[in-house]
C-alpha cells in the first residue's frame, strides 16, 4: 500500500495477486498502490555502486514505473494521504509534479525518449483523467470521448499514447491517442468485458490482453492498421477467470513478453518472437512463479520471481536465455518484501521498487 488509499499497479504484476484483479482495482479507481545458468550478483552490484536506491522527498513510499534511454525515471511517491508524480534526472535530481487540477493523486506510468510522460490523475471532481507532461513541463489533460474514467499506461517516441477507459456501459475499451490529440477506440476480438492495452512500440504496435467476467484472459497484438492477432501460451489455464495469458511489453522488433498462469495457479514467463513463436521460461531457483515486466530493444527481459521465502527478487534474462538475478540493497525477505523491477531501457538500466523489512517501498536504479 502506498497510502490510506490502495493502489495496485496494473500490468506490472504484484507477486501476491492475480493480474486481472490488479486491473480491476485500478480501473475502478481504488487508487492505492502495485532454463539456463543463474547467477546471484546482488552483493557485487552493491559494492560496485551499480544499484542506487532513492525516495521521493519526504515520502513514506516511492514507486518508479519507467525509465527512458537517457536514464530519466518517472513514477510516483506518497506522503501520508497524497501521491505525487516525479521525474528523476540521469544525474539523480528529483522533480515533483502534478497536473494543475489534480486533487493530490497523480500516477505517471510511462516516459519516452523526449522526456514526455503520461499517466493518470484524479481531478477536483475525483474523476480519473489522462495527462501528457511534455519535456518542458507543460501539461495536457485528456480523456477519450465519452470516457468516465481514463487510464493511460504507455507512450512511444512519436508521442502516441495507449491505455483504457470506462464509459457509461459496464466494461472498458482500449484507446490510442495520436500525437495530434485525436483518439481511436478499439476492442480486442475476444473481449467481452475489457480491453487492456499495456505497451506501444515505435511502430505503433500495441500489446495487452482482453478480459471477461466468465472467461480467461488472452494476449493480443494490435497492428498500426488496426488489425488484431490474439494468442495464448500453450499450457495457460483456460478454466478460471483472472488467469490465462498476459502480454505486458513489446520492443521495437515486435518481440513481446509477459506471463501466463497454469492450472496450478503458477505464473511462468514467455517471449513471443516476431514470427509468433512462443518461448516459455522460468528463473532457475524460483519456486513461487516468474513475472516478466519489460523487454528492451536488445531482447533483454526484466521482471521478478518468488523465492523459497515467498519474497520477490529481480532478474534479467539475456537474449541467449541466460539469467542474472539481483536484490536491491535494503530489500527485505519473505512474503510482501523484496525487489520488483518494472522497466528496462535500451542500455540495460533497470528501475522499479523494493519493499524493505517493514514493508516500505523505495525506488532503485540498477546500472
Amino acid at each position: 500500500m502506498k497510502s490510506n488509499l490502495v493502489k495496485l499497479s496494473p500490468f506490472k504484476l504484484n507477486p501476491w495477486m492475480g493480474a486481472a484483479a490488479l486491473l480491476l482495482f485500478a480501473a475502478l479507481a481504488i487508487t492505492v498502490q502495485k532454463s539456463a545458468q543463474c547467477q546471484t550478483i546482488d552483493v557485487d552490484l552493491v559494492q560496485k555502486g551499480q544499484i542506487t536506491t532513492f525516495d521521493g522527498p519526504g515520502s513514506f513510499a516511492t514507486y518508479p514505473e519507467a525509465i527512458n534511454p537517457a536514464g530519466v525515471i518517472t513514477g510516483y511517491y506518497c506522503q501520508f494521504l497524497y501521491c505525487y508524480g516525479f521525474l528523476r534526472t540521469a544525474e539523480g535530481g528529483i522533480i515533483t509534479f502534478d497536473p494543475p487540477d489534480a486533487n493530490g493523486y497523480t500516477y505517471p506510468y510511462a516516459i519516452n525518449p523526449a522526456g514526455a510522460i503520461t499517466g493518470y490523475y484524479f481531478d477536483t471532481s475525483n474523476v480519473t483523467r489522462g495527462f501528457l507532461r511534455a519535456g518542458d513541463g507543460s501539461f495536457t489533460p485528456f480523456a477519450p470521448p465519452g470516457a468516465l474514467f481514463t487510464y493511460p499506461f504507455a507512450i512511444n517516441p512519436a508521442g502516441e499514447i495507449t491505455g483504457f477507459y470506462f464509459d457509461a456501459l459496464p466494461g472498458c475499451h482500449g484507446f490510442l491517442r495520436a500525437s495530434d490529440g485525436s483518439f481511436t477506440e478499439f476492442n480486442a476480438p475476444r473481449a467481452t468485458w475489457c480491453t487492456l492495452p499495456t505497451a506501444i512500440n515505435p511502430a505503433g504496435e500495441i500489446v495487452g490482453y482482453d478480459s471477461a467476467y466468465t472467461s480467461i484472459e488472452h494476449g493480443f497484438l494490435r497492428a498500426r492498421d488496426g488489425s488484431f492477432t490474439t494468442f495464448d501460451v500453450p499450457g495457460a489455464n483456460k478454466t478460471r477467470p483472472g488467469e490465462g495469458t498476459f502480454a505486458l511489453s513489446i520492443n521495437p522488433a515486435g518481440e513481446i513478453t509477459g506471463n501466463y498462469f497454469d492450472t496450478r495457479l503458477m505464473s511462468h514467463g514467455y517471449l513471443r518472437t516476431r514470427d509468433g513463436s512462443l518461448i516459455k521460461f522460468n528463473v532457475p531457483g524460483g519456486v513461487g512463479g516468474t513475472f516478466p515486466t519489460s523487454i528492451n530493444p536488445r531482447g533483454e527481459i526484466t521482471g521478478y520471481y518468488l523465492d523459497a521465502s515467498s519474497g520477490s527478487r529481480g532478474f534479467v534474462r539475456a537474449r541467449d536465455g541466460t539469467f542474472t538475478t539481483f536484490q536491491a540493497p535494503g530489500a527485505g525477505t519473505g512474503f510482501g518484501r523484496g525487489t520488483l523491477p518494472l522497466s528496462i531501457n535500451p542500455t540495460g538500466e533497470i528501475t522499479g521498487n523494493y519493499f524493505d523489512a517493514n514493508f516500505i517501498s523505495h525506488g532503485f536504479l540498477r546500472k
